[in-house]
């Protein structure tokens, strides 16, 4: 059995979270988007934990597994799967001499090391690994260049690339080896362009917590589906205030402040993954790049966001006749696209044939794209 999950979400409790990010909503967007995986996110609040008591069994279907983030004493995030919500009441309960903010944020900040971390959570038969690995802000690779730097003798169950990275950013680096690389949307909103934007294709033997963690352990991953690295907001070296982009020796002379505005430069994922591959590339399964239909629908509009009366008209019309996004992006046949809206196909046309153009994201400022239609440019 072959199933999407998006691993890893957050709550309305989580900073800078849209207060829409509840149960209902989410596994909503789960049948919107075609995802059967969902993670909870933010399983050590106890109120959320509440909150999911009830949409753990659910008409759509949905396999919700617990999950949680948190950032350690040096700010490096972590990605934590626990086979029920116990085990994270009972990771709160080990933290919480640690932490001023675990009963009250969703992604709590603990002041430990990583390897005590990871230890706790294997105590209580959970799994973790390093959260968008490669994002110049809290993350492994920000902080460390070994992985066993962070996490000791400890074991690294997988590794989540982030939107600024694919597969091929990781495949040459030997520490990674034979950690498996999953993607997640990393969702603080429910709107379809957030939640879900990346996912992981898994191959399962059992529909349930304990068949996904396995899953995960085993390193049945299919597929990760997600972004272009380009487009996301740290792929490229760039100040964070002015967005000017930087060659890694650029950087260096300018002491990592843009002489422009003297904004600092910070290093992209781009330019620290290539720091880091200095081994054989290992063959990994495949990386799919995919566009959120909403913003595909959001450049052939021309409009200023997702979530415009225009772009959500489209989005749902089509949604309500062909079906789930995923499927419209990959697998529905052109022509069938087409009769719903024409503009709309051709730009998924120029999307699964590779006619796309993209200017790379950098210092906190998404990439962007436009379509190289075989008529005319969109």
């Amino acid at each position: 059995m072959h199933v999407n999950a998006d691993l890893h979400i957050h709550s309305c409790f989580s900073m800078a979270s849209s207060p829409k990010m509840v149960p209902e909503n989410l596994i909503h967007n789960c049948v919107t988007k075609g995802i059967s995986v969902l993670g909870s996110g933010d399983a050590l609040h106890p109120e959320w934990q509440s909150m999911w008591a009830d949409h753990l069994e659910n008409n759509a279907g949905v396999l919700v597994i617990p999950t949680a983030e948190v950032e350690d004493q040096k700010r490096v995030h972590h990605l934590i799967l626990m086979p029920d919500f116990e085990g994270f009441s009972q990771l709160r309960t080990m933290l919480i001499p640690f932490s001023r903010d675990i009963l009250t944020g969703g992604r709590p900040h603990v002041h430990l090391q990583g390897s005590r971390i990871a230890e706790m959570v294997h105590s209580l038969g959970g799994m973790i690994g390093p959260a968008h690995a490669f994002t110049p802000w809290t993350s492994l690779f920000a902080y460390y260049d070994h992985i066993n730097e962070c996490y000791g003798g400890e074991k690294v169950d997988f590794l989540e690339l982030g939107l600024s990275a694919d597969t091929s950013y990781g495949e040459a680096i030997p520490d990674l080896y034979t950690i498996p690389f999953i993607t997640n949307s990393d969702a603080h909103s429910p709107d379809p362009a957030k939640c879900g934007r990346e996912f992981t294709r898994l191959s399962l033997n059992r529909y349930t917590t304990k068949g996904v963690l396995s899953s995960l352990k085993a390193g049945h991953i299919e597929m990760n589906v997600g972004f272009f690295p380009e487009a996301g907001k740290y792929n490229r070296t760039a100040c964070t205030r002015c967005y000017k982009q930087y060659s890694l020796p650029e950087a260096k002379e300018f002491r990592w402040r843009c002489p422009k505005d003297r904004g600092v430069i910070k290093k992209g994922v781009h330019d620290r993954a290539r720091e880091l591959s200095f081994g054989t590339p290992v063959k990994r399964a495949p990386y799919l790049h995919m566009i959120p239909l909403g913003e595909i629908i959001r450049a052939t509009l021309n409009t200023s966001s997702t979530t415009t009366k225009k772009c959500t008209h489209c989005y749902e019309q089509l949604i309500s006749s062909l079906g789930n996004e995923i499927a419209i992006l990959t697998t529905i046949p052109i022509q069938e696209i087409r009769e719903i809206d024409r503009i709309t196909a051709d730009a998924i046309d120029s999307f699964r044939s590779n006619r796309i153009s993209l200017q790379p994201g950098g210092g906190g400022r998404f990439g962007t794209f436009t379509f190289n239609s075989r008529d005319h440019a969109l």
